[in-house]
C-alpha cells in the first residue's frame, strides 16, 4: 500500500504575520515546497487540514497556499499543540495510521503537534525542507527532539515518492514537473 493511501497532509499555521518573523529566502523556500504538497495532495486525493493560531491577531493562511487548498478545512486554534483542539481532532482521518506535517513554527506548534501526534499512536512525518523558525538553530533543535522521539523526519520529494509508489501513470508525471 502507497503511503498516498494510508496519510494526511496537515499545514500547521502558515500565516500572513507570521511571514514577517521568518528569515525570507527561507520562508520562501518553505512555502515554495507546501505549494508543491498542496497540488500533490489535490492530484492524488489525500485528505488534508490547516491550522490557523490565533487568527484575529496572526492573521489568516498566506494567499498562495490558501488558493491552492480552497475545500481544505481550517482549524483556529489557540493551543500550540493542534491535538489540544478538539475540532483538529474531529477532523483527523481515524483510517489513516499516518500524518505528514509541514508549517510553522518547527519549535512550538509543529514540535507539540507531532510529539502529540505520535504518543496518539500516529506515524508522522515531519518535512525538513516545508519547516519554519524565526532562528534556524531552534528549527534545527527540534528536529533532532522530534528524530530522538520517533517521529519520523524526512522531505517533500521523498515523501511524494512515496505516496506514488511507482514511476508511472499520470499523476507520476505531473508530481515530477512539480519537484523539478
Amino acid at each position: 500500500m502507497t503511503l498516498a493511501l494510508s496519510c494526511q497532509f496537515v499545514w500547521i499555521d502558515i500565516q500572513e504575520k507570521l511571514v514577517s518573523a521568518m528569515p525570507s529566502e527561507a520562508y520562501l523556500a518553505m512555502r515554495q515546497q507546501c505549494e508543491v504538497l498542496a497540488k500533490a495532495a489535490k492530484l492524488l486525493e489525500i485528505p488534508t487540514l490547516i491550522t490557523e493560531q490565533y487568527p484575529k491577531g496572526l492573521g489568516h493562511t498566506v494567499p498562495e497556499l490558501a488558493s491552492l487548498l480552497t475545500t481544505t478545512p481550517v482549524v483556529e486554534k489557540t493551543a500550540f499543540s493542534c491535538m489540544a483542539e478538539p475540532k483538529f481532532a474531529r477532523l483527523l482521518t481515524s483510517d489513516k495510521p499516518q500524518v505528514v506535517l509541514a508549517g510553522m513554527e518547527a519549535h512550538i506548534c509543529v514540535l507539540q503537534t507531532a510529539l502529540d501526534m505520535h504518543a496518539a499512536g500516529k506515524q508522522v512525518f515531519v518535512l525538513e525542507d516545508a519547516v519554519i523558525s524565526r532562528n534556524p538553530q531552534n528549527k534545527a533543535n527540534a528536529l533532532a527532539r522530534l528524530r530522538q522521539a520517533g517521529v519520523i523526519i524526512s522531505n517533500t520529494e521523498s515523501v511524494l515518492f512515496e505516496c506514488l509508489g511507482k514511476a508511472e501513470g499520470d499523476a507520476f508525471k505531473q508530481i515530477s514537473k512539480l519537484i523539478r
